[in-house]
């Protein structure tokens, strides 16, 4: 027997939900009996399904013609019940193959494998914790609508800004007491729950570790929240600005770097002091952050959360224990010295968002790159260093070599191409605030 079929038949599992993320963070797959589900066979799909817009349509000349299938296998791994679930379901992620053995280059998960295989490499293994914020909204369904906070225990839905505010979370302790059980059921590592600055906006922290477990985690928690909303009467919503008048939602990531021999933070000098490799880190996500901009901020909504003043960064200055920058040292020990990316939105794919994280620390200590000095003031006063919208920040990812290298050719090729349909179908949308100012003022 197979570890993933014994593991089968000891939870007396009736279904096997066999998924795979594809390049907005969807779950894409098949769901079959437990009898049909082949660990060593695998399932087929259309390479294509991994390159769909987030409107499900399909960008032109990125996959062969003839729609070729290709050969999932599942990774024994990230297998899980799913306790929301009536009967004993299982879910598992798989991997992406051609028939002759290759990885599918189009793959998330592949793309973030591909960069690990670098630090690997060099003898290090990269450890991340991402930092999760969501809102809460009423149940919207139309879309025309704005989106509204929904209503607590006490029968009145959030007014106001109410940051770190505990009662303000335990106005909803039914909907997180079923997070909670459902993460744990799953074994996602979340750590503390706190109310950030909109209204009911949250965060939900994951323990530091291995960086394709933690975007496996990512994955399943986005799926488990929603879940549990949609139970207790309302959404959770992972769009980086669901507000016009609220501050947007991040997924800060924690990076640092450990030798897998002597397990040391690679970050730190043996005094104690910030090494060479860590600044090198700093400088090479200083350079290239603006380069990939489109995998940090993905869709066209993501651009209005990068705003000055709005809780997010609009440059790549870096400092101690700074906010405001795009780049931050949080204080720590030596051993626990580590970056924080604050660019990227919820929105975005957690594999693809954590390889790009990777890949611009990676070619800054490839290049030997040194950074700017580390900012002490305020980051929102100095000019904003990022394209103002998702078609300039994938031209922008589209001629970058260095980053085409690390992360694939193949795979930038298409993104960028599934990126760009998706601004060609946004564009030909009229807003209201068109109708409004220009329908009889012009």
């Amino acid at each position: 027997m197979s570890v993933i079929s014994d593991w089968l038949r000891e939870r007396r599992i009736t279904e096997v939900e066999c998924v795979t993320p594809d390049f907005t963070g969807i779950a894409r797959g098949k769901i079959v009996p437990k009898e049909k589900f082949s660990e060593d066979e695998g399932m087929r799909l259309p390479v294509t399904v991994l390159v769909q817009t987030v409107t499900g349509e399909y960008a032109e000349h990125i996959t062969p013609i003839t729609d070729p299938d290709m050969l999932l296998i599942p990774d024994p791994n990230t297998i899980r019940i799913i306790p929301w679930a009536k009967d004993p379901v299982a879910q598992v992620i798989h991997d992406c193959f051609h028939f002759d053995g290759t990885p599918v280059e189009l793959s998330p998960r592949y793309v973030l494998r591909r960069v690990l295989k670098l630090y690997e490499d060099r003898g290090w293994k990269p450890v991340v914790a991402p930092e999760m914020e969501f809102y809460l909204v009423d149940i919207n369904r139309d879309p025309d609508l704005p989106l509204q906070p929904p209503v607590g225990r006490t029968g009145r839905p959030e007014t106001g800004r109410k940051a770190y505010s505990v009662d303000a979370v335990n106005e909803y302790d039914d909907l997180f007491e079923d997070v909670y059980d459902y993460c744990d059921a799953q074994g996602l590592q979340i750590d503390t729950l706190i109310h950030e600055i909109g209204a009911c906006q949250m965060e939900i922290n994951f323990l530091h570790g291995d960086a394709l477990e933690l975007a496996d985690q990512v994955f399943l928690f986005k799926r488990t929240v929603r879940e549990a909303a949609i139970r207790h009467n309302m959404y959770a919503t992972f769009m980086a600005k669901p507000m016009e008048n609220e501050p947007g939602s991040a997924m800060h990531i924690h990076m640092s770097v450990v030798d897998e021999v002597s397990g040391q933070n690679v970050f730190s000098n043996v005094d104690g002091t910030p090494s060479e490799v860590f600044y090198q880190s700093v400088a090479g996500m200083q350079k290239y952050f603006p380069q990939v901009i489109a995998l940090f901020a993905p869709f066209v909504n993501s651009y209005r959360r990068l705003t000055r003043y709005y809780a997010a960064p609009i440059n790549v200055q870096w400092g101690f224990d700074n906010r405001t920058c795009g780049i931050r040292v949080p204080h720590s020990d030596p051993v626990a010295r580590r970056i924080e990316n604050r660019l990227p939105g919820v929105d975005c794919n957690p594999y693809l968002a954590l390889a790009a994280t990777l890949a611009c620390a990676y070619l800054g200590i490839e290049e030997q790159l040194k950074p700017s000095e580390p900012l002490t003031g305020d980051a929102y006063t100095l000019p904003f260093a990022f394209p103002r919208g998702l078609d300039a920040a994938t031209q922008i990812l589209s001629d970058c070599k260095p980053i085409a290298a690390v992360l694939g050719e193949p795979f930038i090729k298409a993104y960028c191409a599934v990126k760009e349909a998706e601004y060609v179908e946004y564009a030909r949308v009229i807003s209201p605030w068109e109708r409004k100012h220009l329908l009889l003022h012009v």
